[in-house]
Protein backbone atom coordinates (compact mmCIF):
# COMPACT_ATOMS: atom_id res chain seq x y z
CA UNK A 1 0.00 0.00 0.00
CA UNK A 2 1.68 3.20 -1.19
CA UNK A 3 1.17 6.85 -0.29
CA UNK A 4 2.37 9.14 -3.09
CA UNK A 5 2.71 12.91 -3.15
CA UNK A 6 4.07 15.56 -5.47
CA UNK A 7 4.78 19.24 -4.81
CA UNK A 8 6.88 20.06 -7.87
CA UNK A 9 4.22 22.40 -9.31
CA UNK A 10 2.07 25.12 -7.69
CA UNK A 11 -0.49 22.42 -6.80
CA UNK A 12 -0.11 19.46 -4.42
CA UNK A 13 -1.12 16.00 -5.60
CA UNK A 14 -1.64 13.07 -3.22
CA UNK A 15 -2.69 9.48 -3.93
CA UNK A 16 -3.15 6.17 -2.16
CA UNK A 17 -2.28 3.18 -4.33
CA UNK A 18 -2.77 -0.53 -3.67
CA UNK A 19 0.28 -2.13 -5.25
CA UNK A 20 -0.86 -5.62 -4.26
CA UNK A 21 -4.00 -5.61 -6.43
CA UNK A 22 -2.75 -7.46 -9.46
CA UNK A 23 -0.30 -6.33 -12.14
CA UNK A 24 -1.76 -2.87 -12.68
CA UNK A 25 -2.48 -2.03 -9.06
CA UNK A 26 -5.44 0.06 -7.95
CA UNK A 27 -5.76 3.78 -7.26
CA UNK A 28 -7.78 3.99 -4.04
CA UNK A 29 -7.74 7.78 -3.73
CA UNK A 30 -6.33 10.69 -5.73
CA UNK A 31 -6.60 14.34 -4.66
CA UNK A 32 -5.19 17.63 -5.92
CA UNK A 33 -5.13 20.89 -3.98
CA UNK A 34 -7.21 23.80 -5.24
CA UNK A 35 -4.99 26.52 -3.75
CA UNK A 36 -1.81 27.22 -5.73
CA UNK A 37 1.42 27.90 -3.86
CA UNK A 38 0.09 26.59 -0.53
CA UNK A 39 2.27 23.50 -0.26
CA UNK A 40 2.96 23.69 3.46
CA UNK A 41 -0.68 24.15 4.34
CA UNK A 42 -2.00 21.55 1.88
CA UNK A 43 0.12 18.39 2.21
CA UNK A 44 -0.98 17.09 5.63
CA UNK A 45 -4.75 17.73 5.14
CA UNK A 46 -4.69 16.14 1.68
CA UNK A 47 -2.87 13.09 3.01
CA UNK A 48 -5.47 12.65 5.74
CA UNK A 49 -8.34 13.11 3.26
CA UNK A 50 -6.80 10.62 0.83
CA UNK A 51 -6.26 7.98 3.51
CA UNK A 52 -9.79 8.46 4.84
CA UNK A 53 -11.27 8.31 1.34
CA UNK A 54 -9.34 5.13 0.60
CA UNK A 55 -10.28 3.55 3.92
CA UNK A 56 -6.60 3.02 4.67
CA UNK A 57 -4.93 3.54 8.04
CA UNK A 58 -1.42 4.94 8.26
CA UNK A 59 -0.25 1.63 9.64
CA UNK A 60 -1.38 -0.10 6.44
CA UNK A 61 1.14 1.82 4.34
CA UNK A 62 4.20 -0.08 3.17
CA UNK A 63 5.95 2.73 1.33
CA UNK A 64 6.01 6.44 0.54
CA UNK A 65 6.63 7.82 -2.95
CA UNK A 66 7.59 11.45 -3.59
CA UNK A 67 7.99 13.43 -6.78
CA UNK A 68 11.61 14.61 -6.96
CA UNK A 69 10.98 17.39 -9.44
CA UNK A 70 12.54 19.28 -10.99
CA UNK A 71 10.69 22.08 -9.30
CA UNK A 72 11.11 25.37 -7.48
CA UNK A 73 13.09 25.02 -4.25
CA UNK A 74 10.50 25.76 -1.55
CA UNK A 75 7.57 23.74 -2.86
CA UNK A 76 9.69 20.74 -3.80
CA UNK A 77 11.36 20.71 -0.40
CA UNK A 78 7.98 20.64 1.37
CA UNK A 79 6.98 17.45 -0.41
CA UNK A 80 10.25 15.61 0.06
CA UNK A 81 10.60 16.57 3.71
CA UNK A 82 6.99 15.51 4.33
CA UNK A 83 7.63 12.17 2.62
CA UNK A 84 10.71 11.54 4.77
CA UNK A 85 8.81 12.45 7.94
CA UNK A 86 5.98 10.05 7.07
CA UNK A 87 8.45 7.31 6.24
CA UNK A 88 10.40 7.80 9.45
CA UNK A 89 7.27 7.88 11.60
CA UNK A 90 5.84 4.74 10.00
CA UNK A 91 9.10 2.88 9.56
CA UNK A 92 8.56 2.37 5.82
CA UNK A 93 10.87 3.10 2.87
CA UNK A 94 10.68 6.38 0.97
CA UNK A 95 11.35 6.36 -2.76
CA UNK A 96 11.52 9.05 -5.40
CA UNK A 97 10.24 9.39 -8.96
CA UNK A 98 11.11 12.22 -11.35
CA UNK A 99 7.96 14.34 -11.65
CA UNK A 100 8.49 14.84 -15.39
CA UNK A 101 8.51 11.05 -15.80
CA UNK A 102 5.09 10.88 -14.14
CA UNK A 103 3.67 13.31 -16.70
CA UNK A 104 5.26 11.34 -19.52
CA UNK A 105 3.83 8.05 -18.25
CA UNK A 106 0.33 9.48 -18.63
CA UNK A 107 0.85 10.57 -22.25
CA UNK A 108 -0.71 8.58 -25.06
CA UNK A 109 1.36 9.33 -28.16
CA UNK A 110 2.72 7.59 -31.23
CA UNK A 111 5.62 10.04 -31.46
CA UNK A 112 8.33 11.51 -29.26
CA UNK A 113 7.42 14.50 -27.12
CA UNK A 114 8.69 16.98 -24.54
CA UNK A 115 7.36 17.48 -21.00
CA UNK A 116 7.51 21.00 -19.51
CA UNK A 117 6.73 22.39 -16.06
CA UNK A 118 6.94 25.95 -14.79
CA UNK A 119 10.36 26.90 -13.39
CA UNK A 120 9.38 30.53 -12.80
CA UNK A 121 11.82 33.34 -13.68
CA UNK A 122 10.36 33.10 -17.21
CA UNK A 123 11.82 29.59 -17.63
CA UNK A 124 10.63 25.99 -17.94
CA UNK A 125 11.90 22.68 -16.64
CA UNK A 126 11.85 20.11 -19.44
CA UNK A 127 12.96 16.72 -20.75
CA UNK A 128 12.46 14.80 -23.99
CA UNK A 129 10.75 11.40 -24.21
CA UNK A 130 10.27 8.63 -26.74
CA UNK A 131 6.78 7.61 -27.82
CA UNK A 132 6.72 4.88 -25.16
CA UNK A 133 7.49 7.36 -22.36
CA UNK A 134 11.20 6.59 -22.01
CA UNK A 135 13.23 9.65 -21.02
CA UNK A 136 15.79 10.58 -23.65
CA UNK A 137 17.44 13.60 -22.00
CA UNK A 138 18.25 14.68 -18.49
CA UNK A 139 15.93 17.28 -16.95
CA UNK A 140 17.01 20.82 -17.84
CA UNK A 141 15.86 24.41 -17.34
CA UNK A 142 15.56 26.85 -20.27
CA UNK A 143 13.66 29.79 -21.59
CA UNK A 144 10.51 28.72 -23.48
CA UNK A 145 12.10 29.74 -26.79
CA UNK A 146 15.02 27.36 -26.15
CA UNK A 147 13.11 24.27 -24.98
CA UNK A 148 12.89 22.79 -28.49
CA UNK A 149 16.46 23.66 -29.48
CA UNK A 150 17.65 20.95 -31.87
CA UNK A 151 14.12 19.51 -32.20
CA UNK A 152 11.46 20.09 -34.88
CA UNK A 153 9.26 23.12 -34.21
CA UNK A 154 6.14 20.93 -34.38
CA UNK A 155 7.33 18.58 -31.61
CA UNK A 156 4.47 17.75 -29.24
CA UNK A 157 4.86 19.54 -25.88
CA UNK A 158 2.85 18.47 -22.82
CA UNK A 159 2.73 19.17 -19.11
CA UNK A 160 1.82 21.98 -16.71
CA UNK A 161 4.20 24.38 -18.44
CA UNK A 162 2.04 24.63 -21.55
CA UNK A 163 -0.64 26.37 -19.47
CA UNK A 164 1.86 29.03 -18.42
CA UNK A 165 3.17 29.67 -21.95
CA UNK A 166 0.29 28.66 -24.24
CA UNK A 167 1.70 30.49 -27.27
CA UNK A 168 5.29 29.29 -26.98
CA UNK A 169 4.84 26.00 -28.85
CA UNK A 170 3.21 25.00 -32.13
CA UNK A 171 1.68 21.78 -30.76
CA UNK A 172 0.65 21.15 -27.17
CA UNK A 173 -1.40 18.54 -25.34
CA UNK A 174 -2.18 16.88 -22.06
CA UNK A 175 -1.78 15.89 -19.38
CA UNK A 176 -1.18 19.32 -17.84
CA UNK A 177 -0.77 18.14 -14.24
CA UNK A 178 1.53 15.88 -12.24
CA UNK A 179 -0.62 13.03 -10.92
CA UNK A 180 0.62 11.38 -7.71
CA UNK A 181 -1.28 8.23 -8.70
CA UNK A 182 1.05 7.88 -11.69
CA UNK A 183 4.04 8.37 -9.39
CA UNK A 184 2.79 5.45 -7.34
CA UNK A 185 2.23 3.30 -10.43
CA UNK A 186 5.78 3.95 -11.61
CA UNK A 187 7.14 3.18 -8.16
CA UNK A 188 5.24 -0.11 -8.12
CA UNK A 189 7.13 -1.14 -11.27
CA UNK A 190 10.46 -0.39 -9.62
CA UNK A 191 11.13 2.83 -11.57
CA UNK A 192 12.39 4.74 -8.54
CA UNK A 193 15.38 6.74 -7.37
CA UNK A 194 16.59 8.04 -4.04
CA UNK A 195 14.21 10.73 -2.70
CA UNK A 196 16.60 13.56 -3.51
CA UNK A 197 15.34 16.81 -5.06
CA UNK A 198 16.17 17.82 -8.62
CA UNK A 199 16.62 21.58 -8.25
CA UNK A 200 18.75 22.40 -11.34
CA UNK A 201 19.52 25.82 -9.89
CA UNK A 202 20.12 27.52 -6.56
CA UNK A 203 17.19 28.68 -4.38
CA UNK A 204 16.07 32.31 -4.52
CA UNK A 205 17.11 32.88 -0.92
CA UNK A 206 20.69 32.04 0.00
CA UNK A 207 22.74 32.69 3.09
CA UNK A 208 24.88 35.83 2.83
CA UNK A 209 28.60 35.41 2.46
CA UNK A 210 31.15 36.63 4.99
CA UNK A 211 31.39 40.42 5.31
CA UNK A 212 34.06 42.09 3.26
CA UNK A 213 36.99 43.57 5.08
CA UNK A 214 37.09 47.34 5.13
CA UNK A 215 40.55 48.66 4.44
Amino acid sequence: MLLALDTSTPLVSVAVYDDTAGHEGTVLASLTSDRPMKHGESVAPLVEQALAGAGVARGDLTGIVAGTGPGPFTGLRVGLVSARVFGLALGVPVRGVCSLDAVAAAVSSSESFVVVTDARRKELFHASYSSDGRRLTDPAVSRPADVLAGLPEDTLVVGPGVLVYPDAFARTGGPTTVDAAVLARLAATGATTEPEPIYLRRPDAVAPGPPKKVS
